[in-house]
């Protein structure tokens, strides 16, 4: 998977997402202020979500339309989503300001409407959210687009994931990413289920990715560990801003530090070599092998106690040491020299 100049495969960084989503509190310079944040936390890329009120629910009163078990609890979802969507005359700017400064910028749609939309702002990539998985229609037109396609997971079972997947196929996109995701607002660390990711990569043959909505960053390091190569993270200027999502994002502060935490999990996997880097092999120094551990005479037997295994490794490997004792000395031998045949 290939969005703008960034390669995203087994063996590339992970690409990692600061998700805008409503965290501008209704201000265009709060949202640009935010990209230009993102940039200095280290995020590889800032997302957005293209939707309104209309385009994403109904002005309704019933009680389908009120938010329950959630941190939302009793609002009406119309209201929620007025509040909390990115005015579309604002996305010019926010793209434009994200190349400023050297950022990929794309959205999440949540209608044709604003798949079309995008397209006009040459979007790079597509990202479906957790709730949208089961929109098949919007999938297909997304898909026919032939974008990268990331898709987030955090109310799909099974076969949702399948369907997903068949539908971006079945027109031609194999460009496709798949985040495990909780979609609880913030979500228990205990449901993050992060060995779901390496399942990901392996059964639908996708790259997988985590869309995170835990408190911290152990989760995003845990998922790099399990082979995460892409990771999505809200992220605000500051949570005293307020607005639907500020309690469960990250400031530029805790982005930071989850950004650096993440580079030193993927320096900490490493790759399979088993040749010994310049340390390791002076490392050896401080391995076992054999000295002579006290004078021994020519004709003497060599023993367990005149021939020992220490400290430091200059002397003859240890593994010989069951063929040499029993065995007679050819030489004088000195306390401390290193043993040799």
């Amino acid at each position: 998977m290939k969005i703008n100049n960034f390669q995203i495969n087994q063996n590339s960084p992970v690409f990692i997402i600061a998700e805008l989503s409503a965290n501008h509190n209704g201000s265009l310079e709060t949202a640009l202020e935010t990209v230009r944040a993102a940039k200095r936390a280290g995020a590889d890329c800032i997302k957005l979500q293209t939707y309104t009120a209309d385009t994403i629910t109904l002005d309704s009163n019933k009680p389908d339309f009120i938010i329950n078990g959630t941190i939302w609890e009793g609002r009406k979802l119309h209201d929620l989503y007025q509040e909390a969507y990115t005015p579309w005359d604002w996305h010019q700017a926010i793209f434009d300001e994200a190349k400023k400064e050297g950022l990929i910028c794309f959205s999440s749609p949540f209608d044709k409407s604003a798949v079309d939309f995008l397209e006009d702002l040459n979007t790079p990539a597509y990202k479906i959210a957790s709730f949208e998985i089961t929109d098949i229609p919007l999938i297909e037109y997304v898909a026919s687009k032939g974008k990268p396609i990331i898709i987030s997971t955090g109310i799909a079972e099974k076969e949702d994931i399948e369907l997903a997947i068949e539908t971006c196929r079945k027109v031609g996109n194999n460009d496709i990413a798949l985040l495990k995701c909780t979609s609880s607002y913030p979500a228990p660390i205990e449901e993050a289920n992060l060995i779901m990711i390496q399942d990901f990569s392996k059964l639908f043959n996708v790259i997988p990715g985590l869309s995170d909505h835990t408190i911290g960053a152990t989760v995003p390091v845990v998922a790099t560990a399990l082979g995460a190569k892409i990771i999505e993270k809200h992220f605000i200027l500051d949570r005293s801003i307020g607005g639907p999502d500020a309690s469960f994002s990250m400031n530029e502060m805790e982005f930071t530090e989850m950004v650096q935490a993440v580079r030193n999990a993927e320096k900490a996997i490493g790759t399979v070599n088993y040749e010994l880097t310049e340390k390791q092999a002076s490392g050896k120094a401080f391995a076992r092998s054999l000295y002579v551990a006290e004078d021994i005479q020519i004709g003497e037997l060599f023993t367990e106690k005149n021939i020992r295994s220490v400290r430091p490794g200059f002397g003859l490997h240890p593994k010989f040491l069951p063929e040499i004792l029993g065995t007679k000395a050819t030489k004088n031998y000195s306390k401390g020299d290193r043993f040799s045949l």
